[in-house]
């Protein structure tokens, strides 16, 4: 990190997470330098916001859409105020790409600092942080550092694994590059193996399966890797440090070798009234400073290559990032979702 970038960082660390959204109609699109329409949770981006703000004079207003943003805004039409969009998940960008409320972007220093793979094909979408889908496993009743992704449906786990919803976009990802890397056949197999492995129907969120192996309801759980870096940093819930210091992280891995990740991201609003703004801040988040941010605050792996991952990240050790492009996992995520469906996976265990 840069000697400029620290204090900036600094204080980015010690913003409040209180943050009220900002509502703008077609009427006040002017209202802001750049117009954002994000399903990230605001607190997240905010202090990139903040030091993007203090770096080049322009202002943001942001609008939370945790559901419907790409409705909202074709709904809006040409009249959109809309200049970018902020989200996770890699089906969430490429239904915003599907549609058909972004557009291209031809950017060099986007091309630069993104690799291939975590961005799309068209530039209609970009990747600005990772995240690994793992194994949370309990310090005291696995005795194992290594696992694959095929281990998880293995009977040996039998009534030891939490996750929550197979229809999450999350474990939809996952299963979609499933498919991508062993086919429909051996994905459907797989996820019927790792529902009759559950401990109980899929409920609640990441966090809520870690607090259920520290409670011994279960052994293992599929989960983000950030979400462990806010459960051990959590001053106002400090139970949520107990659920992560039962918890060690174990970097599961297709047949490659590589584990899975998911990504957020950002793509240019397809009318966006103020782009030549929104562009600067698209390069912005994807350069040194914003991608150090990233990393030490929300616990994220940065895309940019050459950015540090926060220590405590570090700690959990060496993911490899699986190498088969986003864009193409994308492509089963209807796939997976009717998988999730047809082996009953929300049902729970069925043997």
């Amino acid at each position: 990190m840069t000697k400029r970038c620290l204090p900036r960082l600094a204080r980015a660390l010690t913003l409040s997470a209180g943050f009220i959204a900002v509502s703008f109609a077609a009427a006040t699109a002017n209202a802001a330098d750049v117009n954002i329409y994000t399903a990230r949770q605001p607190e997240l981006i905010q202090p990139l916001l903040d030091a993007f703000t203090e770096e080049t004079g322009l202002t943001t207003a942001t609008i939370f859409l945790d559901k419907g943003l790409e409705e909202r805004i074709a709904a809006e039409g040409a009249n959109s105020p809309a200049d970018l969009i902020m989200t996770v998940d890699i089906g969430r960008l490429d239904a915003a790409k599907q549609a058909g409320v972004v557009q291209p972007v031809d950017h060099a220093a986007l091309a630069e600092n993104i690799p291939a793979e975590f961005r799309d094909a068209g530039n209609e979408w970009f990747g600005l942080t990772a995240r690994g889908r793992v194994v949370y496993a309990s310090k005291e009743r696995v005795d194992v550092d290594q696992i694959t992704y095929k281990d998880l449906a293995d009977p040996k786990w039998k009534g030891r694994l939490c996750v929550r919803s197979g229809q999450h976009p999350y474990n939809v990802a996952l299963i979609a590059a499933y498919v991508a890397h062993y086919g429909e056949d051996a994905a459907r197999e797989w996820a019927a193996g790792l529902r009759d492995n559950l401990a109980r129907r899929p409920e609640g969120g990441d966090r809520d399966q870690a607090k259920a192996i520290f409670a011994g309801e279960c052994d293992i759980a599929l989960g983000n890797t950030y979400y462990v870096g806010k459960m051990m940093t959590n001053d106002k819930e400090p139970e949520q440090k107990d659920w992560a210091n039962a918890i060690k992280v174990i970097m599961p891995t297709f047949d490659n070798g590589l584990t899975h990740v998911n990504l957020s991201g950002v793509a240019l609003a397809k009318n966006a009234p103020n782009k030549d703004n929104a562009l600067k801040l698209m390069e912005f988040l994807s350069g040194d400073e914003a991608q150090q941010i990233y990393a030490e605050l929300n616990y994220e792996y940065p895309v940019k290559p050459g950015i540090a991952t926060s220590e405590l990240v570090t700690s959990f050790g060496d993911m490899k990032p699986d190498d088969m492009p986003l864009a193409e996992i994308a492509k089963f995520r209807a796939k997976a979702s009717e998988i999730v469906d047809e082996v009953g996976f929300d049902n729970g265990p069925q043997s």
